[in-house]
């Protein structure tokens, strides 16, 4: 057994979550998590390594300072764990048409990954501080990088078409999809927990602040409700999900013509808290009583359940849904409510077992299998990391 040391960098656009591997014969063994929230003042890393939990006021920001905010957090968790810090892997969400797999970090794909921040203008430009960062403080250390869009590169042309002239699509404008490291995992896991089902047509529904849904056959994505960016597929917590072009069009006519601030306006004011005028959180809305919130939470399951039935059509039916994220983990009101609106699939969820958060929550004459799965980003990153290194 190695004492080495592997770290997973998952940078959001307001986040960076840690994961802390130490590189064992068996694979990465996972002994500790971090997280850091940009929005918060002053900074704090709040971490556990083992059962021991810790929090630590950094100093940094999340541009020019971020640097700094690399540098402590890797003194506060690596200061507890003997071995030496072998690789540091990350979270990218565009990998675009170039990367369709985990890679190693050198200036080359590093410069590659640069020229994709059109794509992903709020999350890019997080992992690449944090890599360059990286670069700076420890530039011993190997990089990896794992990509959110690489595994739905298995999805037809005609899946991730849109209906624009085609040198576009040719130039990459097109369907990419999203949640990728979290749908590979659910993939992995769902094989061990039933892998009949596994084999079979899956919807896997992602739901947490940002939420998407994929079809997959053979754990292998064949269809998603996310498109050439985060914005597309269900409501979200403050982002629109689907909205008509010409909404957009109406917006830029009506007083707001400047892209960044229908950029602001299309990821933070809309969604789950723009329908409720309330809040993005779904457990803040489940507990109000207003019509506004019960609105929201109704808009929310009934695109899930529409997305659903669109998925089933790119597969041709369906075995088994699967709920994961921080909603579908946690909240059974909302899988109860997705559950029956899609009755006429002959779907009925075991409200006793939906309750405990069991593993299995479809009832006995169910018609398709449901699942409750954690998903696990981190994990995925550092497998990936490992296989590159080995």
């Amino acid at each position: 057994m190695s004492d080495d040391v592997l770290l997973t960098f998952n940078a959001g656009s307001s986040t960076l979550k840690i994961g802390v591997f130490e590189l064992a014969t068996e694979g990465p063994r996972n002994v500790g998590r971090g997280k850091i929230d940009f929005d918060q003042s002053p900074l704090m890393l709040r971490y556990s390594i083992g059962p021991d939990r810790y929090e630590k006021t950094i100093r940094g920001n999340n541009g020019a300072q971020f640097v700094s905010v690399i540098s402590a957090t890797l003194d506060h968790m690596l200061a507890h764990l003997p071995g030496r810090l072998h690789a540091v892997a990350h979270r990218v969400v565009h990998g675009g048409l170039t990367f369709q797999e985990a890679t190693p970090l050198d200036d080359a794909a590093i410069e590659r990954i640069e020229t994709l921040v059109p794509l992903a203008p709020l999350h890019q430009p997080q992992a690449l501080r944090a890599i360059r960062s990286m670069e700076a403080l420890r530039p011993d250390v190997l990089q990896t990088a794992s990509f959110d869009t690489a595994f739905h590169a298995s999805q037809a042309d005609l899946v991730r078409r849109l209906a624009i002239p085609r040198a576009m699509h040719d130039d990459g404008v097109r369907r990419y999809g999203f949640h990728g490291l979290s749908y590979k995992y659910i993939a992995s896991q769902l094989r061990k927990i039933d892998p009949e089902a596994a084999r079979g047509k899956v919807v896997a529904c992602h739901l947490g602040s940002g939420a998407s849904l994929c079809a997959m056959e053979n754990g292998i994505s064949r269809d998603t409700s996310m498109g050439f960016s985060a914005l597309d597929g269900i409501p979200m917590a403050t982002r629109p999900g689907w909205l008509d072009p010409g909404a957009l069009l109406y917006l830029m006519r009506t007083g707001m013509p400047q892209p960044e601030k229908i950029e602001d306006f299309l990821y933070h004011e809309c969604g789950l808290l723009g329908v409720s005028g309330i809040s993005g959180d779904t457990r803040v809305l489940l507990d109000d009583k207003s019509p506004e919130a019960a609105e929201a939470i109704d808009l929310f399951c009934l695109r899930i359940s529409g997305e659903v039935g669109r998925l089933c059509a790119t597969i041709g039916g369906l075995d088994a849904i699967v709920f994961t994220a921080g909603i579908g983990e946690n909240q059974p009101q909302i899988r109860t409510r997705v559950a029956q609106r899609l009755q006429w699939l002959g779907i009925e969820i075991d409200e006793g077992a939906n309750m405990r958060n069991s593993i299995a929550i479809n009832a006995a004459s169910s018609r398709v299998k449901l699942f409750m799965i954690p998903t696990d980003e981190e994990r995925v990153i550092a497998d990936e990391a490992v296989a590159l290194i080995a």
